[in-house]
This record gives C-alpha cells, structure tokens and sequence, in this order.
C-alpha cells in the first residue's frame, strides 16, 4: 500500500513526493504550498529554500520543528498555472497546537515560489 501523502493527496509517492525530489515543478501555488508543508514533515531544508523567493528567503532554512500532525486549505486565491501571483490560507496543525497562515506565492522563470505569509496562532 502506497504512503498517503503527508499534505492530504493520494499517495506521497505521486503528490508531493516527486516535487521534493526535484523530477517536476508545481504547477499551482497550493500544489507548491502543499509540498512545502510536506518538506516540513519530512525535514527537507533544502526544497524550501530552493522554493522561497530570493527577494525574502533566509540565508539558511530549519525544517526541523514539532510533529505535524495535518493540513487543512482554508482559502485560495489565483494561483492557477497561468497567474503570475497567488494566495493560499492553510492551517498546519502538530502536536502541540497549530499555525495559521496567509501565503503569497508569485512565479519567477515560470517556476512558483513562496514569497512571504501573515502568520497568526490558530490556537
């Protein structure tokens, strides 16, 4: 039996799993927003700061964190494969309570990356 996906897909083998590895690119901003969550779960510093927009991104990334325990989409705006720019609300919960963001996502070379976000407790 195939791995659910830690960002809620099908399988991690053909969600998210395939954009960690680098074999494609994530043609949404939540598909992005998603396999970010997932590099989270699964510590991969180094996708996230590849996916992070150079204008905002740290020096250096700590995937390192509490234990997720999900995902939730609240909102999506724009974002599509043929926007420039897109937004996606999430709720990332873990074991010791959960966070809520707003995400700003922008292409640059036709790739999405993660710009910047307004967090906020979801506790």
């Amino acid at each position: 039996m195939a791995e659910k996906c830690h960002c809620g897909g099908a399988s991690f083998s053909t969600c998210c799993g395939p954009l960690l590895a680098g074999e494609r690119q994530a043609s949404t901003a939540e598909q992005l927003m998603r396999s970010r969550y997932s590099a989270f779960v699964v510590g991969d510093g180094e996708y996230l700061w590849r996916t992070w927009h150079p204008r905002s991104r740290p020096e250096s990334v700590n995937a390192a964190g509490g234990q997720w325990r999900g995902l939730t989409i609240l909102d999506v705006v724009d974002g599509g494969e043929h926007d420039a720019r897109g937004v996606v609300e999430f709720e990332a919960r873990f074991v010791d309570g959960s966070l809520r963001e707003r995400s700003r996502f922008e292409k640059r070379g036709g790739r999405w990356m993660y710009v910047d976000g307004d967090i906020a407790s979801a506790d």
